[in-house]
């Protein structure tokens, strides 16, 4: 019993839209002839007749009618196919989660999902803002595909890759007594009322480490949870503060003046997943975004630190 080709199936789809040789071969982009022979060649192979030919139309043998029938089936599956495939790339019906540090989430995610939504304009784009301690049941219970981290994390059941290296900066109130000078050190800072994030607390350690360097003890008059409260809190004026470069990787900050740090203090960010998860390519078009957000941000700081 012979099969019948792809090919075939296309140029019988073809002759019963078209009804005439000529139209199929305009259809297909092809010459008559060839389509002729083709026609010919399958009715014979197949001991078939598939169409009969009146007045010069090709019209579906009743005979041969449960073939083209599967054939209608065929191409309609191959529509749902395409169809699939159009919403796939546009992003219809499918969702991506991922979480970031409140540090990276502040201006940076939101410039990365910019890109990701012009790319897949119908993505369900689900974003969470995590601590570190809830880093782990996030990824290990698979409620996200990856978390954007401004601190270290080890855990045998993740897998970390560092994507962007940043620094410590000062930022001060507008009209600040400090905010004239181009470098500021923590020794300038050490009698200035400090707002930062509990040093218990792995980013506020990491911002209150350059005082413990120095010798200074870090005497916090207010503290905040996450970085955004404590850019704010600088910005009405209730004190000067260390944090990392992402967190005010703005062009404009009213209210808010950066300047680079005398001791260097650099910060790393990373992509964490669950260790062995295979990400979505949603999920590696948005990594690529955030690398590449993160790697541009010192422009956005150095806007005022170069004053």
């Amino acid at each position: 019993m012979r099969e019948m080709t792809l090919r075939q199936v296309e140029v019988i789809r073809a002759v019963m839209l078209r009804g005439t040789i000529n139209g199929a071969a305009e259809h297909l982009g092809v010459s008559p002839p060839g389509v002729s022979r083709l026609i010919k060649h399958t009715e014979e192979s197949l001991g078939i007749r598939l169409f009969e030919r009146r007045a010069g139309l090709f019209v579906p043998a009743v005979e041969a009618g449960p073939v083209f029938d599967q054939i209608r089936e065929v191409y309609k599956g191959v529509e749902n196919l395409q169809s699939a495939l159009g919403s796939l790339q546009k992003g219809e019906d499918v969702r991506l989660a991922f979480a970031s540090a409140p540090s990276v989430a502040q201006f940076i995610a939101a410039r990365a999902v910019r890109t990701i939504r012009a790319r897949y304009p119908d993505l369900f784009i689900d974003l969470n803002i995590l601590k570190i301690e809830e880093t782990l049941d996030y990824l290990l219970l698979e409620r996200g595909e990856f978390v954007i981290m401004s601190s270290s994390f080890n855990n045998p059941g993740l897998e970390s890759e560092e994507i962007a290296q940043g620094k410590v900066v000062a930022i001060l109130p507008e009209g600040h007594r400090l905010a004239d000078r181009e470098v500021i050190s923590v020794h300038d800072l050490a009698q200035e009322p400090l707002i930062g994030v509990d040093p218990s607390d792995p980013y506020g350690a990491a911002m209150a480490r350059p005082f413990r360097n120095a010798g200074i003890e870090a005497n916090h008059t207010m503290r905040g949870r996450f970085a955004q409260t404590v850019v704010s809190l600088v910005r009405h004026g209730l004190g000067v503060a260390l944090i990392d470069e992402f967190s005010v990787a703005e062009i404009y900050m009213p209210g808010v003046v950066r300047r680079r740090l005398a001791e260097s203090v650099p910060v790393s960010i990373s992509v964490v997943t669950k260790k062995g998860r295979v990400l979505s390519n949603f999920a590696e078009f948005a990594i690529r975004q955030f690398r590449k957000e993160l790697s541009e941000a010192h422009t956005y700081v150095q806007t005022d630190v170069k004053k």
